[in-house]
C-alpha cells in the first residue's frame, strides 16, 4: 500500500516537475491581458472560460518558444541568472495576474457603462480565475497527453527507422489521430447535436402563434405555403406584425390627412416548404403574385438570419414608415444561429438570396417601370452577407433596383470590407465615408447619412455598431492590430481596450456568441431607431415627416413590450 502510495507521489511530482517555468509565464501573461475589455461585457463564466483558453494558448507558446531556443542551440544562462530572473520573473508576473485581476470589475464597468447597463458590484474575478485554472489545465493535460503519445510512438517506430523519419512519422500520426477525432467526432458531434436543438426549437409553435385566417395572408389555408411547413421565426413574421389597425392609428395620431388603410403583405417559404433553394424561391414569388405584393409602392427582398429571423425592429418599422403599403419576402435557408451558420457553410445564405432575389427580379422587370413598387434589399448579420451578394451589378446595370440597408454585416463579407478599405483617408474603419456617398453611406448608432447630400439613382445603407463582433472579428486579428482601434475609436467601445497579439483575437470570438445579449443599439442588437433612419434615407418616404419618428419609435418599442408580456 506504502510502495503504491509512493509511485503515485513520485508520478504526480515528475508530472508537475515536466511543466515550463517559461509557458507558465507566459501563461499567466495572457490570462492577465485576457480579462481586460473587449468588446462585450462578459459574465464570470464566460470570462473564465476565455482565460483557461488563454492559459493553455499561453503556456503552448511558452513551450514553443523554449523548444525553438534550444533547436537553434543558443547559450544557456548560468545557473545564478537562472535562479534569480526566475525569481524577478514569478514575482512581476504575479503581479500583473494580480493587478489585472483587481482592475476586472472596473474593465467590465467601462464597457456596461457605454451601453446604458448598471455598475457591476463585482465581476467576480476570483472565480473567473478558478475556472480559468481548471479549464485551462484540462487543456494543457490534453495535450501533453498528445505529446506523451506522440513520444511512445516516436520510441517505437524508431527501433526501426532513423530519430528524423521517426519524429515525422510519430508527429503526423498523431496530428492526423487528433485531426480526426476533433473534427470528425468532436466538432461533428457537436454540430449535430446543435443541428438536432436547433431544428427542435423551429418547429416549436409558441402561444398564441395561429394559423391566419385572411386569404390573403401567406400561410393561409388559401395559401400556397403550407403553415405547417413554416419554421417558428417565420410564423413569428407572419403573425406578429403591425395590423392595418395600428398602423392607422400612428398615422392618426401624426397626421391630418391619412393614406388609404392597407394591411402590410408578408410572404415567407420555410426550409420544410420546399426541398430546394430555386423551388422555395419560385413558390415564394407565385405566393406573392397571388397575394398581389407587385401592386404595392415597396417591395423589400429580405435574407433573415441564420435561424430564418428578419429583425421586427427593421420590418415593422418600414411598414409603419410607409402606411402598410409594402410587401415583404423571404426564404429560410438554415435554422442554425448566425455565427455558426457561418462557421458551417456561409454561402447557404448567398445561395439562397441569389435564387429568391432572381426569382423576384426577373418578373419584376416584366412590369411597367411606372407602375411597378420600388425594390428594395435588406439582411441582417448572415442574411446582410447572402443579400449584398445576391443582385449581380451585371444583371441590375440595365434596370436597377432602388437601393438596400443592410444592418450587421458579417466579417466574411467581401463587398463590405472592400467597401471599408477603399474609404475615405481620415474616415475611421467603424464609420468609413464611401467616395462622394451617393451610391452608399454607412450609419452607426447615431444618423450620420447626411440627408442633405444627393443620392445617385441605387440608395445603399449599411448600419453598423462600432461594439458589434460580428462585423469587426477578422481572422488576421491574432497578429495585426485591426483598424478600428488605430482610428479613432467609436462611441460605444471601451477606452481600456487595447489590442494584444492573440488574446484581442479570443476575446472577440468569445464575444461572438454573447453579440446579441446587449441592449438594443449596441453590439449586434439593431433598434428601430437606427433602422429608421437607414429606411427613411433609402426609400424617402414623401409623406413622413421626420419630427415624427419618435412617435414611430415609440409605437414599435411598445409592439415589443406587448409582446414580451
Amino acid at each position: 500500500m506504502a510502495g503504491s502510495q509512493s509511485r503515485v507521489k513520485n508520478r504526480i511530482l515528475r508530472y508537475y516537475r515536466g511543466f515550463s517555468f517559461v509557458g507558465l509565464a507566459v501563461a499567466a501573461l495572457l490570462f492577465a491581458a485576457s480579462v481586460t475589455p473587449s468588446l462585450l461585457p462578459r459574465h464570470y463564466v464566460t470570462q473564465g472560460l476565455l482565460s483557461g483558453f488563454a492559459l493553455a494558448v499561453g503556456y503552448g507558446l511558452g513551450v514553443v518558444m523554449v523548444w525553438c531556443y534550444q533547436f537553434f542551440e543558443l547559450p544557456s544562462p548560468s545557473r545564478g541568472v537562472e535562479y534569480f530572473s526566475k525569481r524577478i520573473t514569478t514575482v512581476l508576473v504575479a503581479a500583473t495576474f494580480l493587478v489585472c485581476l483587481r482592475n476586472m470589475t472596473f474593465w467590465q464597468n467601462s464597457i456596461r457603462k457605454l451601453m446604458e447597463m448598471p455598475d457591476l458590484e463585482t465581476a467576480y474575478p476570483f472565480r473567473a480565475a478558478l475556472i480559468a485554472i481548471v479549464f485551462g489545465a484540462v487543456l494543457i493535460a490534453a495535450a501533453r497527453t498528445l505529446i506523451a503519445c506522440g513520444m511512445f510512438l516516436f520510441r517505437r517506430i524508431n527501433r526501426y527507422v532513423p530519430p528524423r523519419v521517426a519524429v515525422a512519422t510519430s508527429g503526423l500520426l498523431v496530428g492526423f489521430i487528433t485531426l480526426f477525432l476533433v473534427n470528425g467526432v468532436v466538432a461533428r458531434g457537436l454540430l449535430a447535436l446543435a443541428d438536432s436543438v436547433s431544428l427542435r426549437a423551429d418547429e416549436l409553435i409558441e402561444e398564441g402563434m395561429e394559423m391566419p385566417t385572411d386569404p390573403l395572408a401567406c400561410g393561409s389555408e388559401e395559401s400556397l405555403v403550407q403553415w405547417d411547413s413554416i419554421g417558428r421565426q417565420g410564423k413569428k413574421f407572419l403573425t406578429d406584425g403591425p395590423t392595418s389597425q395600428s398602423i392607422a392609428e400612428l398615422w392618426g395620431a401624426i397626421k391630418t390627412s391619412q393614406p388609404p388603410e392597407q394591411q402590410p403583405i408578408r410572404v415567407y417559404v420555410g426550409m420544410r416548404s420546399r426541398d430546394s433553394e430555386q423551388e422555395r424561391a419560385e413558390l415564394a414569388l407565385q405566393e406573392l403574385k397571388r397575394v398581389g405584393a407587385f401592386d404595392r409602392s415597396v417591395l423589400i427582398v429580405a435574407t433573415p438570419t441564420g435561424t430564418g429571423w428578419l429583425d421586427p425592429s427593421a420590418v415593422d418599422t418600414l411598414e409603419y414608415l410607409h402606411a402598410g403599403d409594402t410587401a415583404i419576402v423571404a426564404t429560410q435557408y438554415s435554422y442554425l444561429p448566425s455565427w455558426i451558420t457561418i462557421l458551417v457553410d456561409p454561402q447557404r445564405s448567398i445561395r439562397s438570396a441569389r435564387h429568391l432575389f432572381r426569382e423576384v427580379y426577373d418578373h419584376w422587370t416584366t412590369l411597367p417601370k411606372d407602375s411597378r413598387p420600388r425594390l428594395y434589399l435588406f439582411g441582417l448579420s448572415l442574411g446582410a452577407l447572402g443579400s449584398e451578394q445576391s443582385a449581380d451589378i451585371y444583371t441590375i446595370l440595365e434596370d436597377p433596383i432602388q437601393g438596400a440597408v443592410w444592418s450587421g454585416p458579417p466579417f466574411p463579407s467581401s463587398q463590405w470590407a472592400n467597401m471599408t478599405e477603399s474609404r475615405q483617408a481620415g474616415s475611421p474603419a467603424w464609420l468609413p465615408k464611401f467616395q462622394d456617398g451617393r451610391l452608399l453611406r454607412f450609419t452607426g448608432r447615431l444618423n450620420s447619412l447626411d440627408v442633405d447630400r444627393p443620392w445617385g439613382k441605387i440608395r445603399n445603407v449599411y448600419l453598423q455598431h462600432a461594439s458589434d463582433p460580428m462585423v469587426f472579428f477578422r481572422s488576421d486579428l491574432w497578429r495585426r492590430q485591426p483598424e478600428w482601434l488605430t482610428d479613432r475609436r467609436g462611441p460605444d467601445v471601451s477606452p481600456y481596450l487595447v489590442w494584444y497579439p492573440i488574446v484581442t483575437a479570443l476575446q472577440i470570438a468569445f464575444d461572438l456568441p454573447m453579440a446579441t445579449t446587449v441592449p438594443l443599439g449596441y453590439g449586434h442588437n439593431y433598434s428601430p431607431q437606427g433602422y429608421l433612419n437607414a429606411w427613411i434615407a433609402v426609400t424617402d418616404p414623401d409623406a413622413w415627416d421626420s419630427a415624427d419618428n419618435q412617435q414611430l419609435i415609440d409605437t414599435v418599442m411598445k409592439r415589443f413590450a406587448e409582446s414580451d408580456d
